[in-house]
């Protein structure tokens, strides 16, 4: 199904539901999307919309642990809610094992065996992970193998 379309239909269940944190956040979804598309003048693909909701859902985790950090329960309740809201509609995560199996193949690829081919690898790797599992893990498990 087409994720506007799917936006749409879940705003419009949120709306007769009274979810009004459900609605708020596939507002938000809609409305960074739109902004995506008015910037590169076309309409998204879906590998586009899929780096948006990414997007979205890394700035949640990292307000997440800004609200943490200042002891602010209330807001991260919030932006807890609303990344569960965000995540139904990206693809499934790849499990810490299947990103290092993957970096792996990637090393034997590229013939990396340094940090100074941490860009090489990374440059490879990202494409084939992205929506699928946070960069931030996948660098970690590249810098393990190369040191």
């Amino acid at each position: 199904m087409d994720l506007n379309k799917q936006l749409t239909d879940d705003l419009k269940a949120a709306m007769k539901a009274g979810d009004k944190s459900t609605m708020e956040t596939v507002r938000s979804l809609k409305s960074m999307i739109r902004e995506k598309e008015i910037e590169l003048n076309r309409e998204l693909t879906e590998e586009d919309q899929m780096q948006v909701l990414s997007s979205a859902a890394k700035r949640r985790k990292e307000s997440i642990e800004s609200y943490q950090e200042g002891g602010r329960d209330d807001l991260v309740q919030q932006e807890e809610a609303e990344l569960a809201v965000i995540e139904k509609y990206l693809p499934e995560q790849m499990s810490e094992d299947e990103i290092r199996q993957l970096v792996e193949e990637v090393l034997e690829e590229t013939g990396a065996e340094t940090m100074q081919d941490m860009g090489t690898v990374m440059g490879t790797i990202m494409p084939k992970v992205r929506g699928k599992a946070d960069g931030s893990v996948v660098q970690q498990i590249v810098r393990e193998k190369l040191s």
